[in-house]
């Protein structure tokens, strides 16, 4: 059932911290709501890129990365507007506690900043184990943080029974009357999802089946009072803005880009490969770990973030993969890594276990696993020198999340940096952006909405690349 009308329904799932439950809610809503016959539009705030795969796979609807810090005010609108106009609901899963972002002083890249500038309410899910009355605290310390921003009620988690939720409603309705309880969901083992050292297992390795979906439905279903839901989260919009082109279909090729695509490689912005076909790029999927190595007429190479270190031997063993990229490096093709992709063109991966497996050695180090996180946050990258992504002084907005570190760096005089890299304001900006002749690769994963002219670059170097060959 499809919805033209400028009624909707539209709201933020947010949590009090991570791991409070606010992806199991999400997926569980999108499967419920999907089950009733809704057409509904799922959002992820934040540089997250698993669950929108998840939201995507229970939902059969590609979902969208919002974010305050690195796309802007302009960008979140339009995205949202967009992608909403055929929609029945839209779905926006947050990022973190409601208002944790860029840094502490500022509401900067939180779920609260897109939730008022998109005029949602939220929809605040608080983990309960070990607590009753405590929990109205809480709820009445979120609520009433923020005047400007609008609740549409909580949602209990991890619930221990029917008495433990009546201590729960009591709580709120004597010490936060305003608030309303939706429900709330008991811990149930059949529907929790594995995680890893960074997060959640993704949709390209797990395959989450009909019956899981409807077993997580019917759970949410039962427990949650979906009706009062959609109630008191009616969003209205004005006619929609002109929208901007999906794809580059009907629009002249001018190079053909190959992107690996599969469990090793899955991390990338729906938003970034609209921008390349808009630009002229026809992008050609593969997968290394199928053993298919890079197409002959492809005039450039996108090897994006994922989880190439559990598959080190596999990759390794794919030699005509390896081999096609350094031929394509020598011969000058673009070719663009990021995170997992810079790991691949490394001369080797060691793995947690102490393996090393050999890659493709375009780059003159190699990368480890570690047991603890090396990198994480928002970051923005200034380019130093000419490269595949623009000129100096560009300005690309991104965000590292790596257990990996680059060791044995050789002293090989063609590696240059362009990219000066600057976090948050107590660090220290640093050279980054591995540039080795016509091969940029980076720990960064970059948005390319914060900069749509990189996009356009990247095509036009793979398009010169083609004519000159």
């Amino acid at each position: 059932m499809q919805n033209n009308s400028t009624s909707k329904k539209a709201f933020l799932i947010c949590g009090t911290h991570s791991g409070c439950g606010k992806t199991t809610v999400s997926l569980g809503l999108l499967a419920a709501l999907k089950a009733r016959g809704l057409h509904v539009q799922p959002f992820k705030v934040g540089p997250d890129f698993i669950d929108p795969g998840l939201h995507t796979q229970i939902s059969g609807v590609q979902s969208r990365n919002l974010d305050g810090w690195m796309l802007g005010r302009k960008w979140n609108e339009k995205l949202f507007r967009r992608f909403m106009a055929g929609a029945d609901i839209g779905l926006i899963e947050g990022v973190m506690g409601l208002f944790d972002g860029y840094d502490g002083r500022t509401e900067s890249g939180s779920s609260a900043e897109i939730a008022k500038w998109l005029g949602l309410p939220a929809v605040l899910v608080v983990d309960a184990r070990s607590m009753a009355r405590s929990a109205a605290a809480l709820v009445y310390g979120f609520v009433h943080f923020d005047p400007e921003l609008r609740f549409a009620g909580v949602i209990f988690n991890r619930v221990g029974g029917e008495k433990h939720l009546m201590y729960l409603k009591e709580a709120i309705s004597s010490s936060c009357p305003e608030v309303v309880v939706l429900g709330g969901i008991p811990r149930e083992e059949a529907v929790q999802i594995p995680e890893r050292h960074l997060g959640l297992v993704t949709a390209d390795e797990m395959t989450l089946d009909s019956a899981w979906g409807n077993r997580l439905a019917e759970l949410v279903e039962k427990h949650l009072d979906i009706d009062l839901l959609l109630e008191r989260t009616k969003y209205s919009m004005g006619p929609p803005d002109a929208a901007a082109p999906r794809s580059a279909s009907g629009a002249r090729v001018k190079a053909e880009i190959a992107v690996a695509r599969d469990a090793a490689y899955c991390f990338y912005y729906p938003d970034s490969l609209e921008l390349l076909e808009k630009a002229g790029a026809r992008l050609h999927f593969f997968s290394p770990l199928k053993g298919e190595s890079l197409p002959r007429n492809c005039s450039g190479a996108y090897l994006g973030g994922g989880y190439p270190e559990l598959f080190a031997e596999a990759i390794s063993r794919n030699t005509d993969f390896l081999e096609a990229i350094r031929e394509r490096a020598a011969l000058g093709m673009p070719i663009y890594a990021e995170c997992g992709g810079l790991m691949t063109l490394g001369r080797f991966i060691e793995t947690i276990e102490g393996q090393r497996r050999p890659m493709a050695g375009i780059l003159p180090f190699g990368t480890r696993m570690l047991r603890r996180l090396k990198t994480l946050g928002y970051t923005e990258a200034v380019l130093r020198r000419e490269c595949l992504l623009g000129g100096p002084g560009t300005v690309i907005r991104g965000h590292e999340f790596h257990y990996s570190e680059i060791v044995e760096q050789g002293g090989d005089p063609n590696l240059e940096f362009a990219y000066e890299l600057r976090g948050r304001r107590t660090e220290v900006s640093r050279l980054e952006g591995y540039q080795v002749g016509s091969v940029l690769a980076s720990y960064v994963h970059l948005h390319w909405g914060s900069a749509p002219q990189a996009a356009e670059r990247f095509v036009c170097q793979c398009a010169e690349w083609h004519k000159r060959r």
